[in-house]
C-alpha cells in the first residue's frame, strides 16, 4: 500500500528506517516485483508496512513486513524472498490523513 506523506512520517516516528522516495531509481523495479507500496530500508533489508486486525476500536495496528534481506554487510545489494512478517508492530490513530497516496 502506498502511504501518504503524513502516514510515512508517523511510521518513521515508530520504525527506525528510511523511506524510499517515489523518484528513487529502484522504485519502478521494486513496484514491478512487489506491487505499489511505500518501501522502507532498514538495517535488515527492504520492508513495507501493512495494516493488521486492530485490537482497539480507536487505533489501527500496523506491522512491518520484510520483502528482501541485505546480501552482505556492505548493504549494497538485496536478495528478495517471500514476505516475512516481523515483530515490529505499532499503532497509528484512525481517521487521520488518507492512508493511500
Amino acid at each position: 500500500m502506498k502511504l501518504a506523506s503524513a502516514m510515512v512520517k508517523r511510521t518513521l516516528d515508530q520504525f527506525d528506517a528510511e523511506a524510499l522516495p517515489d523518484n528513487h531509481p529502484a522504485q519502478p523495479q521494486l513496484s514491478e516485483l512487489f506491487g505499489e507500496h511505500t518501501f522502507f530500508l532498514d538495517a535488515n533489508g527492504l520492508n513495507i508496512v501493512e495494516p493488521t486486525e486492530s485490537s482497539q476500536a480507536k487505533a489501527s495496528t500496523w506491522q512491518v513486513v520484510k520483502l528482501a534481506s541485505w546480501k552482505d554487510a556492505t548493504q549494497t545489494s538485496l536478495m528478495p524472498h517471500d514476505p516475512e512478517p516481523t515483530d515490529i508492530v505499532f499503532t497509528l490513530p484512525p481517521n487521520g490523513p488518507d492512508e493511500a497516496a
